[in-house]
């Protein structure tokens, strides 16, 4: 066979492997498109288009009842009301206040935590007791709250009158502690969740670091401080990350537990949000919320990220 011959024939089957591999590699991109295309689609419809569409009607005056055809663009004027808006401006306040619940949920499912997985038995068991408030109806529970803390009939304050507390506190009726009232209840729901995250984190630490601190005779303090915490910082960071995240967001106890009131003292961003889009009608007036409530989330967010670089250890 002639050396052009033979270049011809090894040629031919390589260009057919390239042919093969490129139809695989084609069959194996559109299964992964397939499969990867309804989150995609998902994210833009519901997460992206609105955000964009938010910040377009920031810069407008409309509602959603009166159609597109009554839009009016009006520039920087809803941003500018927002500096005058006492009840938008005690909103922000009072999310500022809620991060406190964070940092209060993450110390006591840490300490649930550390005494459940090494000093309980039927550790299972209090793993469903604790985690029942996070997957139980937040409604039923806020309706539940909202029976102890009434303040007159409530269980609660009957047991302190029988106490001989002749004037106990009126709750959930008083400006000055209904929003405390809400943050214990957000405490409640929250610390089973955050606790059965810092155990499965535990699990990842190697038990012959406690052997060894064991052995130098450091004390269960001082295993707490030197080992647990330093390896549990990744979960940390990320309970706190998401859990601000989730103070900024909180709607449904609001909605269900105090209205907002008594006087607008537990009225946060997204329920003025909401009052001022769906009973008030000023759609645009409410995007310029959202979209401050977006640069604040941002903002906590990345100050956080590049917090974490000097107390994480990965």
């Amino acid at each position: 066979m002639s050396q052009k011959a033979q270049t011809l024939t090894n040629v031919e089957p390589n260009a057919a492997y390239k042919r093969r591999k490129r139809s695989t590699q084609w069959k194996e991109d559109l299964a992964g498109y397939t499969f990867v295309g309804p989150m995609v689609i998902g994210l833009f419809v519901f997460t992206l288009f609105p955000i964009l569409a938010s910040f377009f009607l920031s810069f407008t005056n409309w509602n959603f009842v009166a159609g597109f055809s009554k839009t009016k663009f009006v520039g920087f004027d809803n941003f500018a009301r927002l500096l005058h808006d006492d009840i938008f401006i005690k909103s922000i306040g009072n999310n500022l206040i809620l991060i406190i619940v964070v940092p209060i949920t993450l110390i006591l499912s840490l300490l649930l935590a550390v005494v459940i997985d090494k000093k309980i038995y039927f550790k299972s068991v209090f793993k469903v007791i604790y985690f029942i408030p996070y997957i139980s109806s937040i409604v039923a529970v806020a309706i539940v709250f909202q029976v102890l803390f009434h303040p007159s009939y409530g269980p609660i304050n009957q047991t302190l009158q029988a106490l001989g507390m002749a004037n106990p506190p009126k709750w959930i009726a008083d400006p000055d502690v209904a929003l405390y009232c809400v943050m214990g209840l957000m405490v409640w729901v929250s610390i089973g969740y955050n606790m059965i995250i810092f155990m499965a984190g535990l699990q990842s630490i190697p038990k012959d670091l406690y052997e060894a601190a064991d052995i130098d005779g450091a004390s269960k303090w001082k295993q707490l401080v030197s080992i647990t915490i330093p390896l549990l910082s990744p979960t940390t960071f990320f309970l706190l990350v998401t859990g601000i995240i989730g103070t900024f967001k909180v709607f449904d106890i609001i909605a269900v537990l105090t209205g907002g009131g008594p006087a607008n003292s537990t009225t946060v961003v997204v329920y003025r949000l909401y009052e001022t889009a769906f009973v008030n009608l000023d759609s645009g007036y409410a995007s310029s919320m959202s979209i401050v409530l977006l640069f604040f989330v941002l903002l906590v967010t990345l100050v956080q990220w590049f917090g974490q670089r000097k107390w994480v250890t990965y």
